[in-house]
């Protein structure tokens, strides 16, 4: 046998190794000659992509670019660099890190392009849940959740930035105490989460806790309602009824609000506050009840002491321990756990899958929130209801959301610092065929409209879930 005879068959095998191997790999791999024909893709590759080899393998990688097969292609830059290039690519939901390096021949010319593809989805998850893990570096993050943590996660209690975790501390450590909190903040911020902790951690917790709305009930009724009456104290009063601090005995009485309260049932309170006893509207005998009060506002009270609207002495007898609230846009840590979470829930509560997309969180995070968490629970529940796609981006948020997140500068809303080209594109991408699904009655339409062929619309709304 001769030595060209022994050369074939040796070089059969090898080739057969290496397909082999190239097969068996669990990274996609795509192989371009230097005029970028492509020549080789794995299974691997067709898998990530959901592609077929036979589809591509002889085309040139710069026609399926612009036809949709891919978003961009790292061999495809490696050839025009003559560099190792690489490009991170969403696709289906999943993410792509693609890697191309040119290959040259013994005189040093360009003769291939070979692409490594590895799904890095499950990478970036691990990486978002150390980073969420990472900004609980200071003592009294250490502190609250290593030893309140199964305390704040019963309660459904959201917290990272150090301001929060600080009120959330002092609301713990209040609880062991009896005496009386007045909770202030802003609307939204979350008040009676900390009155249900308050109450929680006190020795009173097997005891009622009562919550009336101070604003929500008729200055007329308000009396009537807190401190209960006696037969006959008004028409109508046709037996007796026990008020809200009867019924808060042995327990916590949550009065919100209350810088509402009237001059007259102010009165009442503070007489409770300094001797332990209340009088039903229309009786004359005083009872004795075990009641704590914590109570809460969003209105500045030393204002409406000064304006002559509320009793200097009732408010000393309530802010014998304030706890300030600080509303969201002073607690930014908290923002994106909030929203994942409230995402999370109405997703699982609606039945449908829901996540939000790069650039819908860098909005998100950019906007103040003026309603606090009660707005964002809101927005959240909104956003899953009304978004059409897995992936919820800029054109699903409201344009009250947009109008005040929008960067004043040249640049468009679409883009954002840390927001990449290839995230902006399938961004604008699935703004254009959202809105011209709704202006032309067909695929086809769409595509003449948009100068591409049929099967490229077909795809792509198929990607964005617009089909």
């Amino acid at each position: 046998m001769s030595r060209k005879q022994n050369v074939v068959p040796a070089a059969e095998e090898l080739n057969r190794e290496l397909t082999a191997i190239i097969n068996s790999s669990s990274d996609g791999l795509f192989v371009c000659r230097a005029d970028g024909t492509v020549i080789r893709v794995n299974p691997a590759s067709e898998r990530m992509h959901g592609i077929c080899a036979d589809e591509i393998v002889g085309r040139n990688i710069k026609d399926l670019v612009a036809e949709g097969f891919v978003e961009r292609s790292a061999g495809l830059e490696a050839i025009r660099t003559g560099k190792q290039v690489s490009v991170l690519q969403v696709i289906e939901g999943r993410k792509l890190m693609s890697t191309g390096m040119p290959v040259y021949d013994e005189q040093g010319q360009l003769v291939l392009s070979v692409t490594t593809v590895r799904d890095v989805t499950e990478m970036d998850r691990l990486q978002r849940q150390l980073e969420e893990q990472g900004i609980i570096n200071s003592q009294i993050r250490e502190q609250m959740l290593s030893m309140q943590q199964g305390e704040l996660e019963s309660k459904q209690i959201i917290a990272r930035s150090p301001t929060m975790l600080t009120t959330l501390g002092q609301a713990i450590r209040v609880g062991g105490a009896e005496s009386t909190v007045l909770i202030l903040g802003e609307s939204g911020t979350g008040k009676g989460v900390l009155v249900d902790l308050i109450h929680g951690n006190s020795r009173r917790s097997s005891g009622p806790l009562i919550k009336l709305n101070c604003g929500a009930i008729p200055e007329t009724l308000i009396e009537s309602e807190l401190f209960g009456y006696e037969k006959g104290a008004f028409t109508g009063a046709d037996g007796n009824k026990p008020g809200y601090f009867e019924m808060a005995d042995g327990g916590t009485l949550f009065l919100d609000e209350i810088a509402e309260l009237p001059a007259s049932s102010q009165v009442k309170l503070l007489r409770f506050l300094e001797d332990g006893s209340i009088t039903r509207l229309g009786g004359t005998t005083p009872r004795k009840v075990n009641v704590r009060v914590l109570a809460a506002t969003h209105r500045n009270l030393q204002q409406m002491v000064e304006e002559g609207v509320f009793r200097l002495d009732l408010f000393y007898r309530l802010n014998v321990i304030p706890l300030a609230v600080p509303p969201l846009r002073d607690r930014h840590d908290c923002i994106l756990p909030l929203l994942r979470h409230y995402i999370d829930y109405f997703s699982e509560k609606t039945g449908v899958q829901r996540r939000l997309g790069r650039a819908a969180v860098d909005a998100l995070l950019a906007y103040p929130f003026p309603g606090n968490v009660r707005e964002l629970m809101n927005l959240c529940e909104r956003l899953v209801v009304m978004s059409e796609a897995e992936i919820i981006g800029l054109i699903d948020l409201p344009p009250s959301v947009l109008k005040q997140t929008e960067v004043q500068s040249l640049v468009p809303i679409h883009w954002r610092d840390g927001v990449g080209l290839q995230e902006v594109v399938a961004e604008v991408e699935r703004e254009v065929l959202s809105t011209a699904r709704k202006r032309y009655g067909s695929q086809v339409e769409i595509a003449e409209a948009l100068g591409v062929n049929q099967s490229t619309i077909a795809r792509k709304m198929k990607r964005y879930g617009l089909l």
